[in-house]
């Protein structure tokens, strides 16, 4: 594809030396694709290069996939990231997850869903922003304007449960079928208490509201 044509630009942060160009040719005729071999160059790409997208992979040498996606989200950089990885349990996919990452991709994989899934991504953080009562959920920055303070930093978690209260605002979302759509199938009863509790902590205490005996819908409608 000529380089005059605008894709969407990828940033792939791999060192498998069989890995990497395999990601190249899978994604080039899609995206306008960087490949870079190591965490710390990775990182050094992701914070001076303007993409779109990062695929990213968990074991790097010079710095790991988590923390590269730490050091990303601490710098204030809301660009979707896909990771992925040999390590399959719900640990590993927690921690990366936690770390900021918003999807996670087990090794080895079809290069189809690969390409699925970052189309999701992009569709997701592409998102229109969200009033809700003075507050503006902006999705595609994981992130709620203030009224009162500016922007506020939120996990791809919480901003997930927002979605999903906010998509269908007169709806009581169950805690079971929260835990469904944004949680690991493996999470535990009480995450989704925790993570509103959070929101509540960052926001203000009406933006989600409990209804007794049938869970969370979103406030100040």
């Amino acid at each position: 594809m000529p380089p005059s044509e605008e894709r969407p630009t990828l940033l792939a942060v791999e060192d498998d030396p069989r890995l990497g160009p395999l990601l190249l040719e899978a994604l080039g005729d899609a995206y306008a694709v960087r490949l870079v071999a190591d965490g710390t160059g990775g990182l050094a790409a992701a914070l001076t290069g303007d993409y779109d997208v990062a695929v990213v992979d968990r074991r790097l040498p010079g710095l790991d996939g988590v923390a590269l996606v730490e050091e990303l989200r601490r710098a204030g950089s809301a660009m979707p990231v896909l990771m992925l990885t040999a390590l399959g349990t719900v640990p590993d996919r927690v921690s990366g997850l936690d770390a900021g990452a918003d999807d996670y991709l087990v090794k080895p994989f079809d290069f189809d869903e690969l390409h699925a899934r970052i189309r999701a991504l992009l569709r997701t953080h592409g998102a229109p922003a969200t009033r809700i009562g003075e507050w503006e959920l902006l999705p595609a920055r994981n992130a709620i304007e203030s009224p009162y303070e500016g922007r506020v930093a939120l996990t791809p978690r919480e901003t997930a449960l927002l979605e999903l209260l906010t998509a269908e605002p007169e709806r009581a979302f169950s805690r079971a079928t929260i835990l469904r759509r944004v949680f690991d199938p493996d999470a535990g009863p009480g995450t989704v208490d925790t993570y509103v509790h959070a929101i509540r902590r960052k926001t203000e205490r009406d933006l989600i509201e409990t209804v007794r005996g049938q869970g969370y819908r979103i406030g100040l409608r």
